[in-house]
């Protein structure tokens, strides 16, 4: 079967495992995708600007946005400008193999992902002139965008800079491709930091009762947020204050969202949201780091209806309570 002609088995391919229930984006996320790219080669070096590459990559999110990719592909249909003896022009085979570092813009999930990439490549190709394959190394610079139909299915448009180290001169390819994501997105959250038990000491005669205090903290954050608030930074600062006024007491942050979104994306962005205040407690406020621990449980724990937008509002939040004993 030729290469260009697998894309259509392809895409049929990567709708049917879409389907698997454990794929996700984010870090950790495995991308493969194969792709065609129209070829527009440097003028001087004797091929028809018409030409195009075929191939697949794959490629590893080192982060929820920064990913490093491997490419092949394999050209077709360049040719010599000049004919050869006999009519015709001259059929140049070659591959061009590539290392990018692409960014994403955005957030991760369902919808329109802009990208920038960067790198080098290989190119091994035929020459026009003379028999042999001339080997040249490339800087490559990209740009293009990404829709995910799915949390795991995308198609991809873009456009690729080549400057050719090796000989000075310069090439473009502009291509799209269609791939799956999956893997990403499936550590699980951290269990809450169970407190120690504290004793109750046993009443003595003539001797005042303990009181227990409590400080309860309830933080609210805009749709798909996990950026704290201004308004929420004085709520924070008084159990930091409680906490340094009792430093035997430990606390955990719990993460919430509403429930637009996947399961796995939200359970990542409570596990933001929960994670962006314990910075504020140990990082600004000066809480102890081992006193603070943070868990998110996604869209689990609705305090509120869903179903309607104040209700959403109510359940995009971060929870968190200190108690401490009190000589009277």
């Amino acid at each position: 079967m030729k290469l260009k002609n697998t894309l259509s088995v392809v895409i049929g391919s990567l709708v049917a495992a879409s389907s698997i229930g454990a794929l996700a984006q984010g870090q950790g996320a495995v991308e493969v995708e194969a792709f065609g790219k129209h070829y527009l080669s440097d003028s001087q070096r004797g091929f028809e600007d018409e030409g195009e590459l075929y191939g697949a990559g794959i490629g590893y999110f080192l982060t929820d946005d920064v990913s490093l990719n491997l490419s092949h592909g394999v050209y077709s249909d360049v040719t010599s400008d000049d004919p050869v003896a006999g009519g015709g022009h001259k059929d140049i085979k070659g591959s061009l193999s590539s290392l990018d570092a692409v960014y994403h813009f955005g957030t991760p999930g369902v919808g329109l992902r802009p990208y920038l990439s960067a790198g080098a490549a290989h190119q091994s190709i035929g020459q026009p002139d003379r028999s042999g394959r001339n080997n040249s190394t490339f800087a490559n610079l990209g740009a293009g965008v990404k829709y995910y139909f799915t949390e795991n299915v995308f198609a991809k448009a873009g456009i690729d800079g080549m400057h050719n180290i090796d000989q000075g001169d310069s090439e473009w390819m502009a291509g799209v491709g269609v791939g799956l994501n999956f893997g990403g997105g499936q550590a699980p959250a951290p269990a809450p930091v169970a407190a120690a038990p504290v004793e109750e000491p046993a009443p003595v005669a003539e001797e005042p009762v303990p009181e227990v205090v409590r400080v309860e903290l309830d933080v609210k954050f805009d749709f798909d947020k996990s950026k704290v608030k201004e308004e929420s930074y004085a709520d924070i600062q008084s159990l930091a204050e409680f906490m340094n006024q009792y430093p035997q007491t430990s606390t955990t942050v719990e993460g919430h969202t509403d429930s637009v979104g996947t399961d796995a994306y939200n359970q990542k962005l409570s596990e933001r949201r929960a994670a962006a205040v314990r910075d504020v407690l140990v990082n600004q406020y000066g809480v102890a780091d081992a006193r603070v621990s943070s868990v998110g449980y996604g869209e689990s724990r609705p305090v509120a209806d869903n179903a309607t937008d104040a209700g959403r509002a109510v359940n995009r939040r971060v929870e968190a309570e200190v108690e401490a004993q009190v000589q009277q």
